[in-house]
C-alpha cells in the first residue's frame, strides 16, 4: 500500500527513546492529497459526492458525523448529509439507500453505526452498492480484499490509515515488514480480519489473537509487530511488548480521569488497549492515543470516496 502522506514529518523521539508516530500529522497530510485530487478530478467535471447517513441522537456519532463533514468540505467534495429520526425503519432505511446508490452525484455512501435496535445493520450495509461503500464493509469489498484485488476493494479505514502509519514506521526504521512476526490482536470485521489481510499482502508473517488465545503474553511477546484492536483499556501490559516491536494501537476508551470539570463532572480521558508509557519504553515505534490512529480513520474515508469517484469518472 503506497498512500502518499505529503510532507510533514509524523515522527518524533520520545523521551523512552521510542518513535512516536503522530496520527494527526499523517492525517492531514492524506487529507491534502485528497483535496489536490479532488480539484483535478473537478478540473474534469466530475466533484466527488460523500453521503453520511446519521439514524437518531447519538452523541459520539453525532461528533463524528460532524468531524466527516468538515473533512470533506475541506477535501472540495459534494458532501450530503442526511439525519434521520432513531424511529426510523428499516425499510425506510434502506429505501434512502437504494436511491442514493442511484444518484450519480453520490460516489460514496456511510451508514453512520451503531443503528437502532430495530434494523439489521448488516442487511443495510449490504444494500450499499460495493462501488459506493467507502467504509469497506460490503462482503464484495472483504473478498476483494482477501483474494488481494486491492485495485477494485475498497478497504475499510480503520486498517487503511493503521498501515499507512505501520509502514512510516518501518521505514524510518530502515525495516521492511516482509517476514516479520506480525501480531493482531482482534479479529472483528471492521479492523481485526482486513488488517491480517493487509499485513499478509506485505509478506509479514500474520497471528490474529483474541479472547480464547492461549498464553496471550507469549503471543504478542514474539510480535515485530503488534495492531492491538480490542476496545479493553490498556489490556496490553508494555512488558508483554518485544523490544524494537512496532506497536499500532488501535483501541479508543475512555476512563476516568482526575478531578472534576467546570460544571462539576468527573473528568474522563481516553486510553488505548496498550499500557503507553511502559510499551513505549520498549517499543521502537508507537502509535498515542489520542492523536494516533483515530485521525487516520476520517482521513482515509476521504481517500476512499475520492478513488470510488476517480473508478466512476475512468
Amino acid at each position: 500500500m503506497n498512500q502518499p502522506i505529503g510532507q510533514t514529518s509524523i515522527l518524533t523521539r520520545s523521551a523512552a527513546g521510542a518513535l512516536i508516530i503522530d496520527g494527526k500529522a499523517a492525517a492531514a497530510g492524506v487529507i491534502a492529497d485528497v483535496a489536490k485530487g479532488s480539484a483535478e478530478l473537478a478540473a474534469r467535471g466530475v466533484k466527488p459526492g460523500l453521503a453520511v447517513v446519521l439514524v437518531g441522537e447519538d452523541a459520539a456519532s453525532q461528533v463524528y458525523v460532524r468531524s466527516k463533514g468538515k473533512a470533506a468540505e475541506t477535501c472540495g467534495f459534494h458532501s450530503v448529509q442526511h439525519n434521520l429520526p432513531a424511529t426510523t425503519t428499516q425499510a425506510e432505511l434502506i429505501g434512502l439507500v437504494q436511491a442514493l446508490n442511484a444518484d450519480p452525484a453520490i460516489h460514496g455512501i456511510l451508514v453512520q453505526l451503531p443503528l437502532p435496535r430495530q434494523i439489521d445493520a448488516q442487511v443495510v450495509l449490504e444494500t450499499i452498492s460495493p462501488d459506493k461503500d467507502v467504509d469497506g464493509f460490503h462482503p464484495v469489498n472483504a473478498g476483494l480484499l482477501a483474494i488481494g484485488d486491492r485495485k477494485r476493494a475498497l478497504v475499510p479505514c480503520t486498517p487503511a490509515g493503521s498501515m499507512i502509519l505501520l509502514q512510516a514506521a518501518a521505514r524510518e526504521l530502515g525495516v521492511s515488514l516482509s517476514g516479520l512476526d506480525a501480531v493482531v490482536l482482534g479479529r472483528s470485521n471492521i479492523v481485526g480480519k482486513p488488517m491480517a489481510q493487509l499485513l499478509l499482502a506485505e509478506n509479514a508473517t500474520v497471528t490474529i489473537a483474541h479472547s480464547r488465545t492461549r498464553d496471550l503474553a507469549g503471543v504478542v511477546a514474539r510480535a515485530d509487530v503488534l495492531v492491538a484492536a480490542v476496545g479493553q483499556p490498556e489490556m496490553i501490559p508494555g512488558a508483554w511488548i518485544k523490544a524494537g516491536a512496532i506497536v499500532i494501537d488501535v483501541g479508543i476508551n475512555r476512563v476516568p480521569g482526575e478531578g472534576v470539570d467546570a460544571q462539576g463532572r468527573p473528568r474522563t480521558r481516553l486510553v488505548g488497549d496498550v499500557e503507553f508509557a511502559a510499551a513505549a519504553a520498549r517499543a521502537a515505534a508507537i502509535t498515542p492515543v489520542p492523536g494516533g490512529v483515530g485521525p487516520m480513520t476520517i482521513a482515509m474515508l476521504m481517500s476512499n470516496t475520492l478513488s470510488a469517484a476517480r473508478r466512476r469518472a475512468a
